[in-house]
């Protein structure tokens, strides 16, 4: 696996020139020479990645292959692997990766809060997929921070460029919602898989396999955990998270009402290592004991 630590060694792998900024470069597919040094090439890259794609592009991102279609765009976040192994075929030469240290936004609001745009640990095929006029949006964006990053630098230059970066992913987030809506009949289909998952993983489980977690369910579903979250949030009003502890809880509540079980024997059954645990989180969630609930019912 090769680690590319700077934007500099970055341009040299890809035959390009070097960057007009340290910390910040915009790479268009048409300028690539693309070399057999990183034909089948798993690459480190410590920066985050934001490429709008018109073609197909054979990579493989953790375990999913994706062709990209017209007007998609792909979020890495720094460290993430990245694993090459064709010669790309173009069909357009409007593609582009912009690409951005994570030093770059240090000691901004923007640094402070990257982490919140979940997108950029999202699996390939979770891919934005944009119309026609937030394709425009996007570049006429992209096209600003180029031209900041172009120029002269001068006391205003890194604060314009990191303002249009947060501009551009407050954009990608709006988006991002309208995918999730415009595909509500699948994501629906999706909320009723997910609570199957939870009922197969204690009908079918061993005991003392522990609580159901989001990476578990997000497998499960062929997703990543944030995106399975997301899509959950905007269809239901509850993550991933939320989701489970819910049916976490009705599952203890019908064991209280309907059995005659110990609170540790469904401390222990719904995967709590405690029976404490178990009823602190009860109590978080009913403001009452599962003693208590069990009294008053």
């Amino acid at each position: 696996m090769k680690q590319i630590r700077s934007l500099s060694e970055f341009h040299r792998l890809l035959g390009l020139g070097k960057p007009k900024h340290p910390l910040i470069s915009l790479i268009y597919d048409k300028d690539v020479q693309w070399s057999s040094e990183i034909e089948f090439e798993k690459l480190e890259l410590d920066f985050y990645i934001i490429s709008l794609k018109y073609h197909e592009q054979p990579m493989k991102y953790g375990r999913n292959f994706y062709d990209f279609e017209e007007g998609t765009l792909v979020f890495t976040a720094p460290n993430q692997i990245i694993e090459t192994f064709e010669k790309p075929s173009f069909t357009k030469d409007l593609g582009w990766a912009l690409i951005f240290k994570p030093e770059l936004i240090q000691s901004s609001v923007l640094g402070e809060k990257i982490k919140e745009y979940d997108f950029f640990y999202y699996d390939s095929f979770e891919s934005l997929h944009m119309s026609e006029q937030e394709n425009e949006i996007i570049n006429d964006i992209v096209k600003k921070v180029k031209y900041e990053y172009e120029l002269n630098l001068d006391k205003h230059s890194h604060a314009l460029i990191v303002s249009h970066l947060e501009v551009l992913l407050q954009y990608c987030n709006r988006f991002y919602e309208r995918q999730f809506l415009t595909r509500s009949p699948v994501n629906s289909d999706v909320l009723s898989k997910f609570e199957k998952i939870l009922s197969q993983f204690y009908s079918e489980n061993k005991e003392n396999s522990g609580l159901p977690s989001v990476q578990y369910c997000a497998e499960c579903l062929n997703y990543s955990p944030k995106y399975l979250s997301n899509l959950l949030k905007v269809e239901t009003g509850k993550n991933a998270q939320e989701h489970i502890h819910q049916f976490i809880l009705n599952r203890a509540k019908n064991k209280l009402l309907y059995s005659t079980e110990s609170i540790s024997e469904i401390a222990y059954d719904l995967g709590f290592d405690y029976p404490q645990s178990f009823t602190r989180f009860f109590k978080a969630k009913e403001k009452i004991t599962p003693n208590q609930f069990r009294m008053q019912n």
